[in-house]
């Protein structure tokens, strides 16, 4: 596809904070990181995960097959380059290092405190997937495939607003930049104005069925499919 560039290698998750943080994993729940250079893009980072969160500073968390959570360390400790933070999760998502979020295996939602001695509060709502951007964005979508965007900030009777539309996967990078997979795995971007004639949302052409989706803050966009193929996004230069 013309909006997509195919890169080397097989990824079954995705997420991006930024150009220069790209994280992924395989079907065998191995831990990939990019290298920046296409021509040997992924690196293996030891530990198993099943699925992982990349802010734009560099954080990036985790969570594996057994609900527990790990924070990214290797720049610290080479050693043990993942650190266990208390907590059971089944999705999580990392803008940067003070707005990580995720949802429990009932769909409850969390966001992380900054201190790991009691590092989760939970926020009303049910969700099952979570996208967190660095500029404190956060959006969602629950088992019904229904669109929130979080307004607690401003709301603390009604944290999420509803946005029209379907999407099963929904990644965010900051606020213009959210990115979704409905059910039948076609890309949307977000378009900015919830009130965008009946859809706030602009189909993007790509390779499909489109399984998990990254944003980062930059405008950095990645996604890979039903044949776990790994594509970034090039609509935004000239063809």
């Amino acid at each position: 596809m013309a909006d997509w560039v195919k890169v080397t290698g097989g990824l079954s998750a995705i997420s991006a904070g930024s150009r220069t943080t790209v994280w992924g994993l395989n079907p065998a729940n191995a831990i990939w990181r990019y290298t920046n250079y296409d021509g040997s893009p992924w690196i293996n980072i030891p530990g198993g995960l099943s699925d992982i969160g990349a802010g734009a500073d560099g954080t990036t968390w985790g969570v594996n097959g057994a609900n527990q959570i790990f924070r990214y360390v290797g720049d610290q400790d080479g050693a043990n380059p993942w650190k266990n933070v208390s907590g059971s999760l089944v999705r999580i998502d990392a803008g940067s290092r003070t707005n990580v979020w995720g949802v429990d295996s009932a769909g409850a939602i969390y966001r992380y405190t900054n201190y790991d001695a009691n590092p989760w509060i939970k926020i009303p709502g049910g969700l099952s997937d979570i996208g967190a951007g660095a500029d404190g964005t956060v959006w969602g979508v629950n088992g019904a495939n229904q669109i929130f965007r979080y307004v607690g900030d401003q709301d603390g009777a009604n944290p999420w607003r509803n946005v029209s539309g379907s999407l099963k996967r929904i990644a965010v990078g900051s606020r213009t930049n959210v990115w979704g997979i409905d059910p039948a795995g076609i890309i949307y971007r977000y378009t900015n104005n919830d009130a965008s004639g009946t859809n706030p949302w602009i189909k993007i052409p790509g390779p499909s069925p489109a399984t998990d989706i990254a944003a980062g803050a930059d405008g950095t966009v990645w996604h890979v499919n039903g044949a776990s193929e790994v594509y970034r996004y090039t609509g935004d230069q000239p063809s």
